[in-house]
């Protein structure tokens, strides 16, 4: 079974390629995976294995 979650990125003035670098990564440590980031949104869902 597959869990989600659904990020609202923030976007800031500078740096934003670094700071979503960063979400995605720690993100990842805890073994979420990106299955979608949204062009015209600010929105990234993730998806995991619930029992993992």
């Amino acid at each position: 079974m597959k869990e989600y979650k659904v990020v609202n990125w923030k976007m800031g003035l500078s740096n934003n390629n670094k700071k979503l670098e960063m979400t995605l990564n720690e993100h990842a440590i805890s073994g979420w995976r990106v299955i979608h980031i949204g062009e015209q949104t600010t929105r990234i869902v993730f998806e995991r294995d619930k029992n993992r």
